[in-house]
């Protein structure tokens, strides 16, 4: 193993990851803004929700059910709280895995109160039985109960209140047509922006009675990957330092100590992050690597790759993902510092991702080396 790799098998915890444990979930519920004129970010959404959730009020009805979607950390079960507090609704929280039979999902539904919100997270994972039944209580506000079994079954419809649905998905793509139809509003959440993450920062801070310089709020916004979750994850770290190497002040100069503690780089990179890139640019000479091996070279599952670390670097242009496999990109040599090989002339892997991309044909994974070549043997 390479000396530069050797210590990237035991990673640590990411700080840098949009997902979050029970206690983490408990910290940033002190964070979340209760109302959509609090709310930092999202303005179209906002906007349009606002919209709705007028509308509801002035004829005095359940607003209709909402659909979430979009990468961990943006705010999805903010939005779903904010709903409940704009509509004066309790909110009753589950999620899908929460859910595996039918039986479950009605005695949730039936006990709802009139106007009622019902945030159901994961909604994508949810079991197939229960999803059936979610189609009619979400349309008819109703679903069957059935009582007894095999001919003797009878089926006892049982009435519901007007309730608001609110699901959120990471993974819209996996939802079946007839559950998307039924959401009368769907918002897709989109990455902050620096500006919106360093707004959103200030907000924090003071809630945190934290002093945060403006240079420090901007370092830490630029390394968020335009997520509010790791934004507040890293400032709580960054507290940390603070608090036990400075003076309790977050300035500049804290913020870089903190995050270069946790290895995290200017351009939100981590020890992971870059640990992919290293490999793909100096042992594969910048690819194309199948996702696979390229995997087996930082010691890590080819899932985890492929869902936790590639979406951000393709996403920053550093990865480009073609039908024969990963390929770094110049961005990627630069910001490891390294200066790529000078292909020979009518071989160049560049050229071949040039020609593939303009074909449209980017974006299949294959794990096959191309023909003729043995890079991979």
């Amino acid at each position: 193993m390479s000396p530069e790799l050797s210590d990237d098998f035991d990673m640590p915890p990411r700080v840098v990851t949009g997902d979050a444990d029970a206690d983490e979930r408990a910290v940033e519920s002190a964070l979340r803004p209760t109302r959509l004129d609090e709310l930092v970010g999202q303005v179209r959404v906002r906007d349009q929700l606002d919209l709705v959730l007028q509308a509801a009020r002035r004829r005095g009805t359940a607003p209709d059910h909402v659909l979430l979607s979009g990468p961990p950390g943006l705010g999805k079960t903010t939005l779903a709280l904010i709903i409940g507090a704009e509509m004066s609704a309790p909110v009753r929280v589950t999620s899908g895995p929460a859910i595996q039979h039918a039986g479950d999902l009605a005695a949730i539904l039936s006990s709802l109160a009139e106007g009622e919100v019902l945030f159901l997270d994961e909604i994508h994972r949810m079991s197939r039985p229960a999803e059936e039944m979610l189609y009619l209580a979400m349309e008819d506000f109703r679903v069957d109960v059935v009582v007894g079994k095999g001919p003797g079954a009878t089926a006892i419809p049982l009435e519901l209140p007007r309730f608001t649905l609110v699901g959120a998905t990471t993974r819209s793509g996996l939802l079946p047509a007839p559950l998307r139809d039924r959401f009368g509003f769907t918002a897709h959440l989109d990455f902050y922006s620096p500006e919106e993450l360093d707004q959103l920062l200030h907000r924090s801070a003071r809630l945190l009675g934290l002093e945060l310089h403006q240079a420090a709020s901007t370092e830490i916004a630029g390394r968020s990957r335009g997520t509010p979750r790791i934004a507040n994850r890293l400032l709580r770290r960054v507290r940390d330092w603070a608090q036990v190497h400075g003076e309790g002040v977050i300035d500049l100069a804290a913020a870089r100590a903190a995050l270069e503690l946790y290895d995290v780089d200017e351009a939100g990179l981590d020890r992971l992050d870059r640990a992919v890139l290293q490999a793909l640019c100096t042992r594969f000479g910048g690819g194309p690597v199948g996702l696979a091996t390229l995997a087996v070279s930082v010691g890590e599952e080819t899932e985890t790759v492929e869902t936790v670390v590639e979406p951000f670097l393709v996403r920053e242009g550093l990865l480009l993902r073609t039908p024969r496999g990963r390929a770094a990109t110049p961005q990627a040599w630069a910001h490891l510092g390294l200066t790529p090989p000078r292909p020979a002339a009518g071989t160049s892997a560049q050229l071949n991702l040039l020609e593939e991309s303009a074909d449209g044909t980017l974006g299949v994974d294959v794990d096959v080396p191309p023909s003729g070549s043995d890079r991979f043997r």
